[in-house]
């Protein structure tokens, strides 16, 4: 385990120079950048939320780039089709046969923009690639490349013409990560760099490189999942989750793969922080990435408010963390 450790050393110092990337062409989200650098590791997929105009799009573009990555975007809407995410059947007039034209989910990253804005059916037509890596077409499965994410993008204010993500659906997210207004400086930050002449549709002139690739990203998915979890923050993973189906405000606890992926973002977060052990403060940090859209509030705690960050908060004060 030490010589492995060792090997994915430089792994880690590839990963971590994304960030730096990034910051070339974004401004002040590198926790949105661990996130999505989190969910590569752990094969896991990620849902972005912010309002328009925080570079959600640019976000996903320029990670793809630093990281060697091919990604695609499926704008959705509402008349949108399954075959316009997975692909279809194509008669070929030449050889008198159908052929399989491959649809924008056979890709590393598939960035799904606005996503809760197509109706179920195509909604539904994901879960098979998020879940099994793989799109079946007339009864063909076909494999997806690796590694194979979903980034899917939603408004958190304009809710009319929207189809809300059914649990099973929202279960497969390995984070939900919320991208928020940038702060005053950096915000003048972005706006010098496009007066300076940025563009976010060229990466080349904003001097974002690829400083990691499919190699760096296999080798800290195997360093991450040897990471050492003691018992006792098995145990607080559990407990959190239990939790989380006896608070009052709440309808929908976490499940158990809720813990699971709890278990498996900390064990990546940990591994890029340089070290092979998980802390409990590590299981801290992710709990609201993780858990916050795999739970369900009651409708008088919306009525009054409440908020599922806060009913985790309130969690992580009461059940107690191991020394």
């Amino acid at each position: 385990m030490v010589a492995d450790a060792a090997d994915a050393d430089p792994a880690r110092s590839a990963l971590r120079s994304v960030r730096t990337e990034v910051a070339k062409a974004v401004v002040g989200q590198d926790h949105i950048v661990t996130g999505i650098l989190i969910a590569l590791i752990c094969r896991g997929h990620v849902l972005l939320e912010g309002v328009p105009g925080v570079a959600k799009t640019l976000m996903v573009r320029t990670i793809s780039r630093a990281l060697r990555l091919d990604t695609k975007r499926i704008q959705f809407t509402a008349d949108l089709m399954p075959g316009d995410v997975t692909g279809s059947q194509i008669y070929d007039a030449s050889t008198s046969d159908f052929t399989f034209r491959a649809g924008p989910v056979f890709t590393n990253i598939l960035l799904a923009d606005e996503i809760n804005r197509t109706p179920p059916k195509t909604q539904a037509s994901l879960l098979e690639a998020m879940e099994e890596r793989q799109v079946s077409v007339d009864g063909t499965p076909r494999p997806l490349p690796s590694p194979f994410i979903v980034a899917a993008t939603q408004n958190p204010v304009e809710y009319e013409g929207t189809y809300p993500l059914p649990e099973a659906q929202l279960d497969r997210f390995l984070l939900k990560l919320t991208m928020p207004l940038p702060e005053r400086d950096d915000e003048v930050t972005i706006l010098a760099r496009h007066a300076a002449g940025f563009d976010s549709h060229d990466l080349d002139a904003a001097g974002v490189a690829a400083v990691a690739g499919q190699d760096d990203l296999a080798a800290a998915s195997r360093a991450a999942a040897s990471t050492h979890v003691a018992p006792e923050v098995l145990g607080y993973i559990v407990d959190l989750a239990r939790a989380t189906r006896h608070a009052p405000s709440l309808q929908l606890g976490v499940s158990p793969r809720g813990a699971t992926a709890l278990l498996a973002a900390a064990r990546a977060w940990a591994w890029l922080a340089g070290r092979d052990f998980v802390t409990p403060d590590d299981v801290k940090a992710l709990v609201g990435p993780t858990l916050r859209h795999r739970v369900a509030l009651r409708p008088e705690a919306e009525l009054e408010g409440v908020g599922a960050d806060s009913v985790l908060d309130g969690i992580l004060r009461t059940v107690p963390a191991p020394r």
